[in-house]
């Protein structure tokens, strides 16, 4: 017997005031996927970056709540948002494995088609970078043409990381975060420090009494994890498929990515387990 779903109420009609396809503008997602060469891949690859870029649009929008419920004193709630960020990236770590069925045969179909175009040039993976700490201001100038998109980063820019509002939580509750870190240019790359890690010491040393802290601490290590493998599984794709070819944008490629594989977000809850 075939089923008729509408017999239980579901609305098929064309003429519905407001239907699947014209809540999420399935028409307009749907177009956006112009081919430059034909190549067969072509439409893989574009797929890959436009679906990681709404990932990262999520992930934007669950740290900036995330931010402003630990400033405003509500921890617990962000530690949703938090656990919800490191899934964003599992999801984009999984994409990585899609994008490694195309060998490097089938990407010289279309990469001189590319142009320029790069991923280095993505804006929102840098607001990403900015909103956790990472704040390289070097990397305001592959965005120089776009004064919108400058004036988004530098607004990133003047407001406390991820990791500054932890921090200025974790001073509130009375853990002994230096003042001057509470009073810090925003504007520079966080360097670890030996005083930090002495206070997020302390919380690890006693979980019970501060358990607030480190649920906190666990949830931006959670979320640093799922962001290392993004980065690693990023570098391991490009080499597979490039080699140690330059990147479109004129990057180094794979040696350019080798080198952010280094780069700490929340170094005090990594080296702290060495010490604990």
């Amino acid at each position: 017997m075939t089923y008729d779903p509408t017999r239980d109420g579901a609305d098929a009609a064309v003429h519905a005031p407001m239907s699947y396809g014209d809540y999420l503008h399935i028409d307009q997602i749907l177009s956006a996927q112009s081919l430059l060469t034909g190549a067969h891949d072509e439409m893989l690859f574009i797929i890959q970056h436009q679906t990681s870029e709404l990932w990262m649009k999520l992930a934007l929008h669950e740290l900036d709540a995330a931010r402003r419920a630990i400033a405003s004193g509500r921890v617990r709630e962000a530690f949703k948002m938090l656990a919800r960020i490191a899934r964003i990236f599992e999801q984009l770590n999984n994409a990585w494995d899609v994008l490694r069925t195309m060998t490097p045969a089938d990407y010289t179909t279309f990469r001189e088609g590319l142009g320029q175009s790069s991923g280095f040039q993505s804006h929102q993976y840098r607001l990403i970078e900015f909103a956790v700490g990472n704040r390289n201001t070097a990397m305001l100038r592959p965005h120089a043409h776009r004064p919108d998109v400058t004036a988004l980063l530098e607004a990133e820019l003047a407001r406390p990381s991820l990791y500054d509002e932890a921090l200025r939580y974790l001073h509130r509750a009375g853990l002994p975060v230096p003042a001057d870190v509470l009073t810090r240019d925003l504007r520079q790359n966080w360097t670890a420090r030996d005083d930090v890690r002495a206070a997020w010491e302390i919380v690890y040393r006693d979980p019970q009494a501060h358990w607030q802290e480190y649920e906190l601490a666990e949830k931006l290590v959670d979320f640093e994890d799922y962001f290392r493998r993004w980065r690693f599984n990023h570098v391991t794709t490009v080499e597979r498929v490039i080699g140690f070819k330059r990147g479109t944008g004129g990057t180094a490629g794979v040696s350019y990515l080798k080198k952010m594989l280094e780069v700490e977000l929340f170094p005090e809850l990594w080296h702290l387990r060495t010490t604990l």
